[in-house]
């Protein structure tokens, strides 16, 4: 089985066992949102709207095995630096960034997003950029954009001693309820639309 190390040097090796759990079934539902949004993102791209794209995982490779001559196995390797969000771009002359994420219970728990993240969508942010989340609950068949500023102060409150996770029934009443299609399938672009309008205005 591969290692993977963390920038820590913690060596973490994946048990086979968890291929037949829950979890990989959750993580295929968190791939399938990941694929969903790449899809709505080519889309985006194909009709000259936007150009966002997934970030790369910077990840050094410290060893390899050949099974075969045609193929080449990574068997040891390490993120070279902490990733900081999953997607960014560029839309209507701003500048995009953001995480996505799948929640599979009634809430959307902190552990989920690292410090690092936060502080990253915080310097977008501060530097007029557009920053947010993506949520999506796929018990309840819905996606939200959480704007980054709700985001800071309900972490922020959490370091605090507050709540140590986003209750969904915080998303129903202050988020952005993203409507899915065909095409796209994630259509997030008309709520990044009222955020740059908000923006717009706080700045007049």
């Amino acid at each position: 089985m591969s290692e993977i190390k963390y920038p820590n040097r913690i060596i973490k090796t994946p048990s086979t066992n968890l291929i037949k759990t829950t979890n990989s079934k959750k993580a295929r539902l968190g791939a399938d949102f990941e694929e969903m949004i790449n899809e709505s993102n080519k889309f985006y791209l194909n009709k000259g709207l936007a150009a966002i794209y997934k970030k790369p995982t910077p990840i050094q490779v410290v060893s390899t095995t050949f099974p075969k001559r045609s193929m080449a196995r990574i068997t040891e390797a390490y993120y070279k630096t902490p990733s900081t969000t999953d997607y960014n771009g560029v839309y209507e002359g701003y500048y995009i960034d953001f995480e996505a994420k799948s929640c599979h219970s009634n809430s959307f728990p902190f552990s989920k997003i690292f410090k690092h993240q936060v502080e990253h969508l915080k310097t977008v942010h501060n530097l007029g950029g557009i920053a947010f989340l993506l949520i999506e609950f796929p018990n309840k068949e819905e996606i939200f954009l959480l704007p980054a500023t709700m985001l800071f102060n309900l972490y922020d409150s959490m370091n605090e001693g507050g709540r140590k996770s986003i209750p969904y029934a915080y998303f129903k009443e202050n988020a952005y309820l993203i409507k899915r299609g065909y095409t796209p399938q994630v259509d997030y672009l008309k709520a990044v639309d009222l955020l740059i309008k908000e923006n717009k205005a706080k700045r007049i």
